[in-house]
């Protein structure tokens, strides 16, 4: 069992940044390839980012792309995502998800999932 901990949100203004981060105490995230995900209200839940075991491939979505950065610290067991440029529809529920070694972009690929944490961004 893997259990992920989010952290890093928070509300900023549109043009403004904020730094993600994904840790599990009990285990570590070498071994495991890691995504993003994001819920706003009403809309179904979607695909941010992803990172395989050994940081050496990334995948956006393209609503994301050249804003966003996925990078990972397995030595410090933690993934983050370094959002840039923020826009209000950014606002989400932001998620990271865990599964074995290669990187995937669709929610049922993943095995294990965080509580989420609310960005807010204002216009």
């Amino acid at each position: 069992q893997v259990q992920l901990e989010e952290s890093g949100g928070g509300l900023v203004q549109a043009g403004g940044s904020l730094r993600l981060s994904c840790t599990t105490s009990r285990r570590t995230l070498s071994s495991y390839a890691m995504g993003w995900f994001r819920q706003a209200p009403g809309k179904e839940r979607e695909f941010v980012a992803a990172i395989n075991w050994s940081g050496g491939s990334t995948y956006y979505a393209d609503s994301v792309k050249g804003r966003f950065t996925i990078s990972r610290d397995n030595a410090k067991n933690t993934v983050y995502l370094q959002m840039n440029s923020l826009k209000f529809e950014d606002t989400a529920v932001y998620y990271c998800a865990a599964r074995p070694f290669v990187a995937a972009t669709r929610i049922a690929d993943y095995d294990y999932w965080g509580q989420g944490t609310q960005v807010t961004v204002s216009s």
